[in-house]
């Protein structure tokens, strides 16, 4: 049995979530005069690859303690959307079983190809990672409820629509944009598109029906996509916890891990040592570049 790690790195230059609580590290001891190197660590739950709990959204939900392994670890479907959605695009259940096999019960892990834009790649760009990535609509949220999945996973900010967060308010530049590329795709408003009956929808609806999500899902997913895979997620075992930093990991057979090695022979690599694919970045840009002309 092989591993291919789908976290990001975490350290104090790791962005939370919008107005979250960052890393911040501490020494309390050092090897001289203590005799060992101490830290205290001060974060919020919503920074690096993390799950986001049932009572993050839903008060009479589950806490991250009560998650069962054999909900954590399962066979996962994971999807390239990069091909399709560029900045603030929406997307749908159709792209996603165009290019992969979903099955009832599943994971689903969306390759939006946003990772490339978190702060451990050298296209990093912190905005569009949070403000301007793709997400979906309702029609999304109900067809994973019907597929009965066991949790989602993506590669950038929020398993929500940017723009179908707070954060429309916050950046109000780029929600203008957004704006513009509604009325153009959609037909109408970007306040119209995502009005206050979908607010937050992945969060909202989706964690009642114990539909929850990872987010900041990264590490070497570009050599993963369109492909099924059993994957796991490992939060702490945190009694009350809301949501939870963890690790994200996918298990392959000796065969399966040399097959996916071959890809990666000449990729490059990020600082961290993670293999990725510039061609999705390719692809995004170009797609952005039609939704913005």
């Amino acid at each position: 049995m092989k591993y291919i790690d789908l976290t990001i790195p975490l350290g104090i230059a790791t962005p939370p979530w919008p107005t979250y609580e960052a890393l911040q590290v501490k020494y309390f001891k050092r090897l001289a005069p203590n005799g060992a190197n101490g830290q205290l660590v001060t974060h919020s739950n919503h920074l690096g690859t993390h799950l986001d709990g049932e009572i993050h959204f839903y008060t009479p939900g589950k806490d991250i303690a009560s998650l069962k392994m054999d909900f954590l670890v399962h066979e996962a479907a994971v999807v390239d959307l990069s091909d399709v959605c560029g900045d603030y695009d929406v997307y749908t259940s159709k792209m996603v079983e165009e290019r992969v096999e979903v099955k009832e019960g599943d994971i689903l892990i969306i390759h939006t190809g946003y990772h490339h834009f978190g702060w451990d790649m050298p296209f990093a760009d912190e905005v569009r990672y949070m403000v301007k990535h793709p997400g979906p609509d309702r029609e999304f949220a109900e067809w994973a409820k019907k597929k009965k999945l066991r949790w989602i996973g993506v590669d950038c900010g929020s398993a929500d629509h940017p723009m179908n967060t707070i954060i429309r308010d916050w950046m109000p530049r780029q929600a203008r944009e957004a704006d513009r590329v509604f009325k153009k795709k959609h037909g109408k408003p970007l306040a119209e598109f995502y009005d206050d009956s979908k607010y937050q929808l992945m969060h909202i609806e989706m964690f009642p029906h114990g539909i929850i999500h990872a987010e900041c899902i990264g590490g070497e997913i570009d050599l993963l996509v369109n492909r099924r895979v059993t994957l796991g997620f490992f939060p702490w075992r945190f009694v009350d916890g809301e949501s939870s930093i963890g690790r994200c990991v996918a298990f392959l057979d000796d065969d399966e891990y040399q097959e996916v090695m071959k890809l990666s022979k000449d990729l490059p690599k990020t600082r961290f040592g993670d293999v990725y694919n510039p061609a999705h970045v390719e692809s995004i840009n170009a797609l952005t570049k039609k939704n913005l002309e």
